[in-house]
């Protein structure tokens, strides 16, 4: 067993304490490339009515938007745009952006956090919603971009006969993304640990 922190009260931590739980913090950080790709397998098999399960969907939108010339980042938000619907039914993309900020640029950040928002032209009118909500960012640097993930990569990525990349060919993409946080609170705390 590792060494663990004493204090029953984080006020009452010492140095010390915060030591051990930064060194294991940064062990367990690296990890989460593999906890992502865990998480991703669990939309394998779920369908939830569409005509491709969600593990399906996030392949084609990520491969559509590597065929496209996308760079990296991209390319793994168009992966993971939808990773929250397991445990976000009613927030999914605010999940993912989540699970993204740290990593992407604020940009990319913007167009997953608010693509349900977008993506929502296409069939909020048949749940009888206003399907011009997206409109209330037209103004927004990111509109336009996030329209165009939307049709371009989200909205066309559910077609059984498209031949979408394995999740393995992601995978380096991902662990690259995912190596070090461009903006976290823990950044420096990482780096001292690294040292």
């Amino acid at each position: 067993m590792n060494a663990q922190a004493r204090f029953t009260h984080m006020e009452d931590g010492s140095a010390d304490d915060w030591a051990i739980i930064a060194q294991d913090f940064v062990a367990y950080a690296k990890q989460l490339p593999d906890r992502i790709l865990t998480h991703l397998k669990l939309l394998d098999g779920d369908f939830g009515g569409f005509p491709v399960d969600r593990l399906t969907h996030s392949l084609q939108t990520a491969t559509r938007a590597h065929q496209d010339g996308r760079d990296e980042e991209y390319v793994i938000c168009a992966l993971l745009h939808d990773i929250g619907d397991t445990l976000g039914s009613y927030n999914h993309p605010d999940i993912a952006a989540a699970i993204l900020k740290p990593f992407v640029s604020p940009d990319y950040h913007w167009m997953v956090e608010k693509h349900g928002i977008f993506q929502g032209y296409y069939f909020f009118h048949h749940l009888g919603m206003d399907r011009h909500l997206r409109e209330q960012f037209k103004d927004h640097p990111q509109y336009l971009a996030t329209i165009e993930f939307c049709a371009k990569y989200d909205a066309a990525a559910f077609d059984p006969e498209f031949q979408n990349l394995p999740l393995e060919f992601f995978e380096p993409m991902l662990r690259r993304v995912f190596a070090q946080p461009k903006q976290s609170i823990y950044t420096a705390a990482m780096d001292r640990q690294s040292a």
